[in-house]
């Protein structure tokens, strides 16, 4: 909440702590907070399932398909250094150090969801905004952990072809128009940013396609 906690607080040996940042959990109740109190939690990384789902049926000239594609079982942690707001890191193959500048903007989820010394909501998303590396609020904990799990409409497409007795008349094989969609809707209980970007909402996200189209057959 405030220094005053900080200072009545188990130690945090992760670097200068001050209120409005992280509090750990002393799990071997020695007093202070270090590599000894890392513990086990979530699921891995990589999904446990991967499924994917769809069906198709027509009536009269109409045509309907679709595709569901999904994911269970898995955890992800919010990339604090990708993410991180004004501070200052250098990328070094696949690994961020303290030494220039990203110049990230300040992600939306942040910018509504921070501590201040106006707002103390020890509930806020990111912790005390910092111009430099919080090696506190870095370490991977729970507080950035979160479900990986989704599922998603990967493709769905429904069609019209024109009664035969017309496309005959117009000496044509068949005359169908369609309209498709690709990634139209996913759900999820991770509402920051697509979750299939994980813990970086700075990436390039997944794309929502719509295409319309005529497809004639002599």
């Amino acid at each position: 909440m405030d220094d005053e906690e900080v200072a009545n607080s188990p130690v945090q040996n992760f670097g200068e702590v001050r209120g409005g940042d992280i509090k750990y959990m002393d799990l071997n109740g020695d007093g202070q907070i270090t590599d000894l109190d890392k513990a086990p939690l979530g699921f891995p990384t990589t999904p446990e399932i991967n499924y994917g789902f769809g069906f198709s049926f027509g009536y009269r000239n109409f045509d309907f398909s679709t595709f569901f594609q999904g994911s269970a079982r898995s955890s992800f942690w919010i990339d604090t250094k990708a993410t991180a707001p004004f501070a200052r890191y250098i990328y070094e193959g696949e690994t961020f150090t303290d030494e220039t500048i990203l110049q990230n903007q300040l992600l939306k989820a942040y910018a509504d969801s921070h501590w201040s010394e106006e707002n103390r909501d020890v509930f806020a998303i990111w912790p005390r905004l910092s111009a430099t590396s919080n090696q506190n609020n870095q370490q991977v904990s729970s507080w950035f952990m979160r479900d990986g799990t989704f599922l998603r409409l990967k493709q769905v497409e429904i069609g019209y072809s024109l009664p035969q007795a017309m496309v005959s008349r117009l000496h044509l094989a068949n005359v169908r128009v369609y309209l498709n969609a690709t990634n139209l809707l996913s759900w999820s209980r991770f509402k920051l940013w697509d979750v299939e970007m994980a813990g970086n909402g700075l990436g390039y996200p997944i794309q929502r396609v719509i295409n319309t189209g005529l497809h004639i057959a002599f």
